[in-house]
């Protein structure tokens, strides 16, 4: 892959989608791992002068939000903090009196209410702004639904959606991606301790290797493909239920 070339199609093509939308500049969040640290990146390319990086943390391990600060301040990407754990908190403590879930079922709504918490803050700004909302998701994690849905996978533009995870390690090191950044596991923070390959249940290079080839363990295809069929839903606008003709007869 040619890292230059494929960075300036991404500029470019940013470029052209806020115009065409008549925005005026681009909101993203920044967590602290490599995706967002890549499109950042070439969001500040795309718009020096009209980005707004948001850090969000959401009963967040600390590194996480150091390593956010470190990517925006060594590339002068205006930045805000809006710490999400007062409302996440409350949030919880609310639904928590009117729905009644085991200790499974519970953790895993309460960590999809952090990325749909950091969508809604997102959106805010990107109305306050003028702005549209860049998505950090990659094709990896796009094919098999790794997201929340109408929480980080809601967005505008998914300047990385068409590039697999090692594709996006190759352009963090293009990019001058700090090294703590691109050696850590890779992890949405949904809870203390979380990695994306431990709740897959496979490596992203596992992954990467059956969505260019179609090759792999069998088990890890099998795994691979039970989660595609499981979050097709995730692939698609809500359905339209379209009436006959017949039924607007009289």
């Amino acid at each position: 892959m040619n890292n230059e070339a494929v960075v300036n199609y991404l500029v470019e093509w940013l470029r052209s989608e806020v115009a065409a939308a008549r925005k005026s500049g681009v909101v993203l969040g920044v967590s602290g791992g490599i995706d967002s640290a890549v499109a950042a990146l070439i969001a500040k390319k795309a718009f020096p002068g009209n980005i707004q990086a948001l850090l969000l943390p959401c009963e967040s391990d600390l590194t996480d939000l150091w390593h956010g600060q470190l990517l925006a301040e060594q590339n002068d990407i205006p930045y805000q903090i809006v710490d999400l754990d007062n409302p996440y908190l409350l949030l919880v403590a609310q639904f928590e009196a009117y729905f009644n879930v085991d200790a499974d079922s519970g953790r895993l709504l309460k960590a999809n209410m952090k990325p749909r918490l950091r969508m809604l803050t997102l959106y805010y700004a990107a109305q306050a702004k003028n702005y549209l909302v860049v998505g950090t998701s990659n094709k990896s994690e796009i094919s098999v639904g790794y997201s929340t849905k109408y929480g980080d996978s809601a967005v505008d533009l998914q300047p990385l959606g068409d590039l697999l995870k090692e594709e996006v390690y190759a352009l963090a090191r293009y990019l001058e991606v700090p090294d703590v950044i691109i050696n850590k596991a890779p992890s949405g923070g949904l809870w203390l301790g979380q990695t994306d390959e431990a709740e897959m249940g496979f490596t992203y290079k596992q992954l990467d290797a059956y969505l260019s080839s179609g090759q792999g363990d069998e088990a890890v295809i099998a795994r691979i493909e039970a989660m595609i069929k499981a979050n097709q839903h995730k692939q698609h606008l809500p359905a339209v239920a379209v009436l006959p003709e017949h039924l607007r007869q009289n």
